[in-house]
């Protein structure tokens, strides 16, 4: 019983911790409407992206948020079932993304081959960014 108290109180202690040292913002939350020309990171991560020739290229692997930006996207080019894979960096303004009402489905589209896009540099997924 002793234990269970002394485990209980240690926890609620590196709690109080744990809050005190996370930091604060000296504004409230403010909250934004959500509409429908808006596209969720999650409707954009798996989709395909395409070229002027319709040929596909990549794929949306993740996002890259830097402050309250996004910085980049990250690609998958080539590989196989995770094999040799070359993930690229792309900036924002590098693809276009767009909603098709007939279909009901996001598109992307990007300016480059897939050799291009193999021979741009490397994003590896280390450091912080490992997986």
């Amino acid at each position: 019983m002793r234990m269970t108290v002394a485990t209980l109180g240690l926890s609620l202690l590196t709690s109080a911790a744990f809050a005190q040292s996370a930091p604060t913002l000296a504004q409230p939350p403010m909250f934004t409407e959500v509409n429908q020309a808006s596209a969720l990171g999650s409707s954009l991560k798996g989709l395909n992206v395409k070229n002027a020739g319709d040929e596909t290229v990549g794929e949306i692997e993740d996002l890259v948020v830097v402050g309250n930006t996004l910085a980049s996207y990250i690609l998958s080019v080539g590989g196989f079932l995770g094999m040799g894979t070359h993930y690229v960096a792309v900036s924002p303004n590098s693809i276009a993304i767009t909603w098709n009402e007939a279909d009901k489905k996001w598109n992307a589209r990007i300016n480059a081959t897939k050799d291009q896009l193999k021979a741009a540099p490397q994003f590896k997924y280390e450091g912080r960014f490992a997986r």
